[in-house]
């Protein structure tokens, strides 16, 4: 116990003329906020360690890293080293972690990605449609009728009466995906035909008055699949950064 204590004494950083002690710098970091991000980058390379990568997968890593940053030449290259106080083994070890990072994701929910999309596209399917609010029933009353009878038109009655942006839009809204909008909207579009015009409905605070214009059904390109992997692949690590938050905070209290 006394040579833990003396060991938690002894400085392991300086930064101008101020000596940190292991004691130290656990409170620091949890003062500027920087904890989280350390438990991150520790929880990935945990993950990450297995994965193995061929010398054509390194060379391919540092390609793609030098795409990312738009380093197109070996001055370029060199310029960016020097400006990000890097040298080319670090560079080289940031672009194979990262390609690292990209095959984890891979090998942990590639496999069933596709159902995955199935228990999202509900969401992720985009509508566009026309949409009237106003806080006053009588007026909603009002416009439906109109618009049943085609007195006026929807774009007309919305420049008119409407109290939300979609006012300067002449009603329109959208694309945009169903998990965006409020579920009960939602849910009523989702039941709509397209033209379909649809009754005055309380939606919290409003009376609204929707017309399904588009139903756009997702289709699980290689953009999406890439959006579906990081999102499995971002539940996944603040699952696991949260998973620590007890030790975290055990910690700082020792430590404090």
């Amino acid at each position: 116990m006394a040579t833990q204590i003396k060991n938690n004494m002894m400085p392991v950083l300086q930064v101008g003329d101020r000596k940190l002690t292991a004691t130290e710098v656990l409170p620091l970091l949890a003062k500027y906020q920087m904890l989280p991000l350390l438990i991150k980058e520790v929880v990935l390379d945990q993950a990450i360690a297995p994965i193995q990568c061929t010398p054509q997968e390194e060379k391919l890593a540092c390609e793609q890293l030098a795409q990312q940053y738009q380093i197109t030449s070996d001055d370029v290259y060199q310029r960016w080293l020097e400006q990000n106080n890097m040298s080319a083994e670090q560079f080289a070890a940031l672009a194979i972690r990262q390609f690292k990072i990209e095959k984890y994701k891979q090998i942990t929910w590639g496999g069933d990605l596709d159902s995955y999309f199935f228990q999202r596209k509900p969401q992720l399917d985009r509508v566009v449609y026309s949409l009237i609010r106003t806080a006053d029933i009588g007026i909603a009353q009002e416009i439906y009728f109109r618009l049943q009878a085609g007195e006026q038109s929807f774009a007309e009655l919305a420049r008119e009466y409407s109290q939300g942006p979609e006012a300067q839009t002449n009603g329109l809204v959208g694309p945009v995906e169903l998990q965006a909008i409020h579920p009960v909207l939602a849910r009523i579009l989702t039941t709509s035909q397209p033209q379909q015009l649809l009754p005055p409905t309380q939606l919290e605070n409003w009376i609204v008055i929707v017309r399904l214009e588009k139903l756009l059904l997702v289709q699980l390109d290689h953009a999406l699949r890439q959006r579906l992997l990081n999102e499995r692949f971002n539940s996944w690590l603040q699952a696991e950064i949260a998973a620590q938050n007890c030790q975290i905070r055990q910690l700082e209290h020792i430590t404090i």
